[in-house]
This record gives structure tokens, C-alpha cells and sequence, in this order.
């Protein structure tokens, strides 16, 4: 077994944010706890546990063969910082200690470089009280959710996923339910996540005082301790997606396990709900479910105008002779929403300008354009659509000189991303400039010898954005490539940029008008006119050419 990272790992771990905590880890045999850590009992094995020890937060947790090697306490711990369960989040830690002198040395060459100390003890006291808990009958861990709750709770996450309603909403947007409880009526306030492309899921406050206190948290606390600090002292419920941590590239409409739970700054983060919780988070997520599906156009707007709608809950439980309803108002919160945009310092946001180099006047490519995990194609939209666009009030509409309307219809990149990325991008091309010109340049990786058909927009300020990289031997690409220059011909060399919210979504691949935010029409460029030349990868990886 290698004693050390390799080099892209440890860089991977050296960006992620180190915290003053203290993690125990070990790996003991399950012996008679292992019912309360698998669902399946007749599992033998060993357990290895990572458990933050200054928030108690257990981080990663493997069953793993009795023979299995010492390996695999790297790769727990290597989960435990980059994805460990929810809801604690990636970072490292400033000190390990474990109880395993073979595990200590182990560890001390395994992560050097990366700023964490190794020590031993003989005791592991967090460790120690959970393996006791365990292996204790009377301590099984509650079920996430009540026996008569676990369907229409599930079936309900499944259908919000699907009505994916983090891509019409940001996470400045917040939506007041006022549930009308028979013993008294309550206020949650809805927020959802998915701007990022990588936590999904929904916010339920239970106080409008609670929202505000957290965000003015998370906006002054820059330290990661501080910020987990500010998530912890939440006082909500949520409906968080969970998605398998062994797939390093999982596919972005693969949906998540939901996870519902609740945190209180005195009581902190619990996993499962009572009955009553149960009922009072179903009638709010079917309430905020129904609104953002009867509402979808209004919503794509940006800021979201004022909404109110009142809806008629049924019982999840209801028996079939008797009709059990419950009144939720629903209505967006606008001036709300406005303050806490307000509240957003433009630092927050990094345009990512290119600096000139007063010593070299080539023109340099930068990969810092097309947001993460955003879906691209290079396609056509018909004649009658791109008139459409054009007129559209919600479309930012780039206009060129004279488009010749010939043959099937527009050649178009299409960038389809989540609503919140989707309008960083689209601010940031409007201060870049127009987009003067699309085309494609050679460039190879001089160690793999493979080529690759580069994707390049070049804005008015002549700076040069790389959209994608296609295997230039790829069938699919050649093809792609040919369909395109035979549209930009007919259109005498006019083609358009479209960029679209609704990547997760059933839209994915094909948006509707209410799905598209900007239209670029520019020109098709040649590589001379691009004025690169042929292209090698750099040995620092930042696509630098």
C-alpha cells in the first residue's frame, strides 16, 4: 500500500477549509452493535467511525470485512472531509487522534502536507459513548419518520424533485406558508437550496426572526467554524437530498435519497419527526409544491412579483369516508427577498476578469466562464421560436445585423444551468461586452497525444472564454460540427448563444421559452480569426493554453 496521497488528492484536500476542531477515528470489530449500524444484521465485520469531536458530529462511518486493510481508514477519513454526511460541511481538521499506534503512523505519513496533527490516546471518549450506545437496546436510534408518515412523506419528496423548484427560485426568495391549524395557525418561511448544483433541498423556518438572524450570521462569519457555528443555531425543518458519497461523477438529474429532519440552536440537528412534525411538514411542502407548480411563469420572473394563493390540504392520513382538509396561505415575500439581495456585498461575487500581461500580447483562454455542472449542446432552435425570444419581456436579447433566415433554423450554443448561475453569467457577459464571435480552435494534450476540438467565445473586449473541449475523433462531435457549419452557411455565418435555467429538471436538454434567459446572436469565427493557433495543455491544469 502506497504511504502517500497522490498529488491531485492532496491538492483537492488542501482547498478545502481547516477548522479548529479536534476528530477521534478508529476501527473496531461490530460485535452486538451492528443492528443499530446496518440494516442488515447478519453483517460481520468492522466499523470505522470519524466523529468531529468538538460538535459531536459523527462524519463518516464504513462497515467494512474483518480483513480488509488499513486503506480503508484513509478512505473513510478522505469522506469524512471531502463529503461526510449531512449536514456537517467539507473541511479538515486541525488535529486527529486515534487509539492505534499503526493507525498513527499510518496517518502521519498519508497526510502530510496538508497541516494536521496525528496523536495517540488510549481512550476515545466520544467513540468510546457511542459504541456503549450501541451496543445499549434501549438506545436504537428513533426511525427517520413515523410508520404512517414514511409514504406520502416520500412520495411528496419524489414529486418536489421532480418539480425541481430551485430552478425558478433562488435562495433569496423566500415564500410565507401560514398553515391554519385548528389549535392555532402557523407561519413557516420556505427557502430553497440548489443554486450551487450540489445540496439540494428545502428550508422551513419556524420564525421569520430565526431566517433573518441566520443569514446575517453566514454574511458577517467568514471561518468555517463560525459558519457552522451560524448553521447550527437555525431553528427550522428541512427536506435535504442525499446523494450516494461513493459516485465521484453522479449524473446531474440522478435524484437524491430524502432526508427530513429538524435543527434547534438548544437541541441541534435531529435526523427524525415526531407525528406532529410529520402532518405540519407535509401540509407545508405540499403547500409550497402546489403554489410553485400553479405559479411556474410568475416565479421565472426576476425579482418575483407579490403572489398569494390559498390552497385546500388534504390529511396525508385521511380516512376514504371522511374528508379532512387545512387551509395554507401562501404568498411570496418580495420586499424580503429585495433586503436580503441588498444585503449581498458585490465581493461576494467575483467576476473573475482576465488580467492583460503587459509582457505578452497573445490572447490568452480562460475556463473561468461556463458555470460547474452546467449542460451544453450544439444544436438548432426554428425560426419561429427565435422570433419568439426576440419579443420575450424575461429574455435578455443580444441583437446582430441582419440574420439571414435560411434553411431549418438557428445554429445555437445552448447553456442550460440552475437559475441563480444562469443570471450570474448572464451579468457577467453584459459587462464583458457583446458577444462578438463563436468558433474552434485545435488543441491537444501533449501527454495523453489526444486532441480535442476546443470551444471558444470571444467577447468585445477580445477576451477569449473556453466553452468546451470535444474529442476531435468523437463520431458524435464530427457530426454535431458538420450539422453546424451547414446551418452557419445557410445563415450566411449568424449563430446564437442561449443560456437556460432548468438542468435538473424534466427540461434538461430541451427548455421552453419560460426556461430561457438570454439570447446572443453573433457570428461564427474561423480559427484565423480567432487568432490562437494550434494549442497545448499546460503542466499546471488551469487550461491555460
Amino acid at each position: 500500500m502506497s504511504s502517500s496521497l497522490p498529488a491531485s488528492t492532496q491538492h483537492r484536500l488542501q482547498q478545502l477549509p481547516q477548522i479548529p476542531s479536534v476528530w477521534e477515528g478508529d476501527r473496531r470489530p461490530l460485535g452486538p452493535s451492528k443492528p443499530f449500524l446496518e440494516n442488515d444484521p447478519d453483517q460481520s465485520g468492522d466499523c470505522i467511525l470519524w466523529v468531529d469531536g468538538s460538535e459531536g458530529l459523527v462524519r463518516s462511518m464504513d462497515v467494512i470485512p474483518e480483513d480488509a486493510g488499513l486503506e480503508t481508514v484513509v478512505r473513510t477519513l478522505i469522506r469524512a472531509m471531502e463529503v461526510p454526511r449531512a449536514p456537517a460541511p467539507p473541511c479538515r481538521p486541525k488535529k486527529i487522534v486515534v487509539r492505534n499506534r499503526e493507525i498513527q503512523f499510518l496517518l502521519r505519513g498519508v497526510l502530510q502536507g496538508l497541516d494536521i496533527s496525528i496523536d495517540y490516546q488510549p481512550n476515545l471518549p466520544l467513540i468510546d459513548e457511542l459504541f456503549r450506545s450501541f451496543d445499549s437496546p434501549d438506545l436504537a436510534r428513533p426511525a427517520p419518520l413515523p410508520p404512517d408518515f414514511t409514504g406520502p412523506l416520500e412520495s411528496l419528496a419524489h414529486q418536489i424533485w421532480s418539480l425541481a423548484p430551485w430552478e425558478v427560485l433562488a435562495d433569496h426568495d423566500i415564500i410565507a406558508l401560514e398553515l391554519m391549524l385548528p389549535e392555532e395557525p402557523q407561519t413557516l418561511y420556505a427557502c430553497v437550496m440548489g443554486m450551487l448544483g450540489q445540496e439540494y433541498g428545502i428550508i422551513l423556518y419556524r420564525s421569520l426572526e430565526s431566517l433573518r438572524q441566520f443569514r446575517d450570521m453566514a454574511l458577517v462569519e467568514k471561518s468555517p467554524s463560525a459558519l457552522e457555528q451560524a448553521f447550527l443555531s437555525q431553528d427550522c425543518w428541512f427536506l435535504n437530498y442525499e446523494f450516494d458519497d461513493e459516485a465521484e461523477d453522479r449524473p446531474s438529474d440522478q435524484e437524491g435519497e430524502p432526508i427530513f429532519g429538524s435543527i434547534h440552536p438548544l437541541e441541534g440537528i435531529r435526523p427524525f419527526l415526531d407525528e406532529t412534525e410529520a402532518l405540519t411538514l407535509y401540509f407545508a411542502l405540499e403547500g409550497l409544491r402546489r403554489f410553485v407548480k400553479n405559479n411556474q411563469d410568475s416565479l421565472s420572473y426576476d425579482p418575483i412579483p407579490t403572489l398569494n394563493q390559498r390552497l385546500r390540504i388534504k390529511h396525508p392520513l385521511q380516512a376514504k369516508d371522511k374528508k379532512q382538509e387545512l387551509i395554507v396561505n401562501v404568498a411570496t415575500q418580495p420586499a424580503l427577498a429585495a433586503e436580503f439581495v441588498a444585503q449581498l456585498d458585490d465581493d461576494d461575487f467575483p467576476l473573475g476578469y482576465l488580467d492583460d500581461d503587459d509582457d505578452d500580447d497573445d490572447p490568452v483562454l480562460t475556463d473561468d466562464l461556463i458555470p460547474e455542472n452546467s449542460y451544453m449542446s450544439l444544436g438548432m432552435i426554428p425560426w419561429d421560436l427565435v422570433e419568439l425570444i426576440r419579443v420575450s419581456p424575461t429574455v435578455h436579447y443580444q441583437a446582430s445585423e441582419a440574420v439571414t433566415r435560411k434553411g431549418d433554423g438557428m445554429p445555437v450554443l445552448m447553456i442550460q444551468t440552475s437559475r441563480p448561475k444562469a443570471k450570474e453569467l448572464i451579468n457577467r457577459l453584459r459587462k464583458e461586452g457583446p458577444i462578438t464571435g463563436l468558433g474552434f480552435n485545435l488543441g491537444e494534450d501533449p501527454w495523453t497525444e489526444t486532441k480535442y476540438d476546443l470551444g471558444v467565445l470571444q467577447t468585445q473586449d477580445e477576451h477569449l472564454f473556453l466553452f468546451g473541449e470535444f474529442l476531435l475523433d468523437s463520431p458524435t462531435h464530427k457530426q454535431a460540427r458538420k450539422n453546424w457549419e451547414r446551418r452557419c452557411k445557410d445563415t450566411k455565418g449568424h449563430c446564437g448563444v442561449l443560456i437556460a435555467m432548468g438542468v435538473t429538471g424534466q427540461s434538461k436538454g430541451n427548455p421552453k421559452l419560460q426556461h430561457m434567459l438570454a439570447y446572443f446572436e453573433t457570428e461564427f469565427l474561423s480559427p484565423q480569426a480567432l487568432g490562437l493557433g494550434p494549442l497545448q495543455l499546460m503542466p499546471n491544469l488551469n487550461l491555460d493554453f
